[in-house]
């Protein structure tokens, strides 16, 4: 972008910006996720560090949150509530730290590193030891009073004690603090930091930061409450926290699980260390998040890592690891700009959802001549994986959704799987975009498209288009299909540009000598191929039909029409009635199989499998069908199963398997990183199993 392009960029992500901030920060509701908002703030802040001389006051960057609510008294923070600026991967992590090296030059830096907890912050702030003033962060120099609601939530206490060993304070009747703190496991204080707490809670001030929040159990309770009573539900944790706090009525709060964790001390004990702040925290009877010190990055990464892989087991949610120069001088030093601290990054997980821009728009052609638009995105890293294009399904849901080339896309995973484009961002247009038409013809052998009437896709009708003709070969080698191992698309593409194999019955005629000569291909790994191929001529009928790729016939379906007709001889010579009359087909894929075996050319290929020495195997079942009737959803990845031997599973146990959560869903399978379908499992009420409690099941 120049200069000029790249101002009017920013002006509009401000615009945008903050509209989305008020409506999450001051009316409590949202349009798109905190992801996506994230993703455009950390865009924003990105261009603006690159030409800072366009840096305002007034932008979203220098400010922490929106107008306090009408009806509290407003606080005015003698410290600051500051933001903190966000990064997304190891290489910005690196990056700061570079920076920071640049600043103090010669300096070793180690770090703390603790949870970043979604919850509500606020500031507490002790007179003589009893709780005075509680504060919501507001703009970051003034807040909300919200004090008698804080006094609701039991894990706040009113009056600062330490007594002691936590012993002593259970004899004493006190709330009895582990000694070593269950989530930080931070000890506590020297003496001298302890006399001096003790000191400032008889007579002081002690002011202290952390997050109202809510148990994610405790969460999904009270929205099906919510729900019961017709009332409106909360879309996560966060909201429901911030909409307890924020509304006048204490006694609401009350009837809320609400909770609080400690992070930091604003008041000088005598710390020189930022994990000193944890040891003070439980000292005084706060429950504080999970922290290490941390030497280096490397430490601070692994920590990042590993707190990824127990996401889903801490009770609260949580979407990053906080990092902070652990050195309280060094801190100090560093300083501010705008309204962030230097010497401290929030460490993202990869967000569900980004923002990025649709570069142009290509056609892709499918096994069966489906023409399907994909958005060519400006990479972008979703769920952990850098993505750079995105599907857009049809022509009739680009029209849904107003994309334009150019555009300034919302892109999720679909199915926790699929890049796909959520929303686009009209707002952040420049006039340059540009509209995408569906072109007439095929982008690959140039034959004139179709649509058939009532339905949505474009098609190619040529059987002999070089696309259609490589997809089906990725296709028939699958592991829902054939299950060739070793043989991926590159391998496919060689050969076919060879000229070795027309067709995929071809595959099981190739000998050694014929891919041995190729470039790439040693006599030892074209020998692998060979046997990997000639290892696979028996299969079972089910995964035979799914190979055949016949349009609207998917993995459940050909199960259907396995069980139904038992062999290949009885199931080419159906007719069109016998087919309707099958439970669960219905008369498109009817249609669509009855006129997949009046083409000579499908009949010569089935054919010709069983020449070249295919065999369709009996699929035996056990007599007991334990799953059967039963509905499964798979989300998430699993560690000692792939979701086909899973599939496959429960399909040999009776079991059914869909894409989508819905009410007819009886079981979800949630492995590691689950997206949008557990969440919706979890509103529905479904039971959900984790690996091991399904194998469990199943045995």
């Amino acid at each position: 972008m120049t200069k000029t392009e790249t101002k009017k960029r920013i002006e509009k992500l401000r615009e945008l910006i903050n509209y989305h901030r008020y409506l999450y920060h001051v009316l409590d509701r949202e349009e798109i996720s905190q992801a996506a908002l994230d993703s455009l703030k950390h865009e924003l802040f990105q261009l603006e560090q690159q030409f800072p001389e366009f840096i305002t006051l007034d932008s979203p960057t220098q400010r922490v949150a929106g107008k306090p609510l009408e009806g509290f008294k407003k606080v005015e923070h003698k410290v600051s509530m500051l933001s903190i600026e966000d990064v997304f991967s190891e290489e910005e992590l690196q990056d700061w730290e570079d920076y920071l090296k640049r600043l103090l030059p010669g300096q070793k830096f180690d770090y703390f590193a603790e949870l970043k907890i979604d919850g509500f912050a606020i500031s507490l702030i002790y007179e003589n030891g009893i709780l005075k003033v509680g504060s919501t962060r507001g703009t970051g120099r003034v807040g909300e009073n919200v004090t008698q609601n804080l006094k609701t939530i039991e894990s706040i206490p009113l009056k600062l004690e330490t007594r002691g060993k936590p012993s002593t304070r259970a004899k004493l009747g006190a709330r009895l603090v582990p000694h070593r703190n269950e989530v930080s496991g931070a000890g506590f204080p020297n003496q001298e930091i302890e006399a001096k707490t003790k000191k400032l809670i008889e007579k002081g001030k002690i002011e202290i930061k952390g997050e109202v929040y809510m148990n994610v159990k405790d969460f999904e309770r009270l929205n099906k409450e919510l729900e019961k009573k017709g009332q409106k539900s909360f879309a996560n944790p966060r909201n429901l926290a911030a909409g307890s706090i924020r509304q006048l009525d204490p006694k609401l709060a009350a009837s809320r699980p609400l909770k609080f964790l400690a992070y930091d001390i604003v008041t000088d004990l005598g710390q020189k260390k930022h994990s000193q702040n944890h040891q003070i925290l439980t000292l005084l009877g706060f429950k504080t998040d999970k922290g290490k010190e941390c030497q280096n990055l490397n430490e601070v990464i692994d920590f990042w890592k590993e707190t990824a892989k127990k996401r889903e087991k801490f009770p609260f949610q949580i979407d990053g690891v906080v990092v902070i120069i652990n050195n309280n001088l060094l801190f100090d030093k560093l300083g501010v700009v705008g309204k962030s601290p230097r010497a401290v990054r929030a460490f993202k997980f990869s967000p569900k959802q980004a923002t990025t821009i649709i570069e142009k728009i290509i056609l892709q052609v499918g096994r069966t001549g489906a023409i399907t638009p994909v958005a060519i995105l400006k990479p972008v890293e979703v769920g952990g994986v850098k993505i750079s294009r995105a599907t857009l399904h049809n022509e009739d849901e680009i029209k849904r959704l107003g994309v334009k080339i150019g555009d300034t896309i919302i892109v999720g995973r679909a199915g926790d799987v699929i890049p796909d484009v959520i929303q686009v961002l009209p707002e952040l247009r420049t006039g340059k975009e540009k509209e995408f038409k569906m072109p007439k013809k095929c982008p690959v052998c140039d034959t004139n498209l179709i649509k058939p009437e009532g339905e949505v896709i474009w098609r190619c009708p040529n059987p002999k288009c070089p696309a259609r003709k490589r997809e089906y070969f990725y296709h028939f080698v699958s592991r829902s299909a054939f299950d060739i191992v070793g043989f991926g698309p590159k391998i496919i593409d060689r050969l076919l540009d060879e000229g070795l194999i027309s067709d995929p019955a071809d595959l099981f005629l190739l000998k050694e000598d014929d891919i041995s000569h190729l470039e790439r291909f040693a006599e030892k790994s074209a020998q692998n191929l060979i046997n990997s191929i000639q290892s696979k001529k028996k299969i079972t009928f089910s995964k035979f039909i799914y190979a055949l790729s016949i349009r609207n016939v998917g993995e459940e379906t050909a199960q259907d029409l396995s069980e139904c007709f038992g062999s290949i001889g009885k199931f080419k010579n159906a007719s069109l009635e016998e087919l309707q009359k099958i439970m669960d087909i219905g008369p498109v894929v009817s249609k669509s199989i009855y006129e997949f075996f009046q083409e000579k050319r499908n009949l010569k290929f089935i054919e010709k499998l069983i020449k070249v020495g295919v065999r369709i195997i009996e699929e035996k079942k056990p007599k007991q069908q334990p799953l059967k009737g039963k509905n499964f959803v798979l989300t998430g990845s699993l560690e000692s199963l792939t979701r086909e031997e899973v599939k496959e599973k429960i399909r040999f146990l009776g079991g059914e398997i869909s894409e989508s959560v819905s009410k007819k869903t009886d079981f979800v399978i949630v492995g590691k990183e689950p997206g949008l379908k557990f969440e919706k499992a979890k509103k529905l009420g479904i039971k959900i199993l984790n690996e091991k409690e399904f194998l469990d099941l199943i045995r």
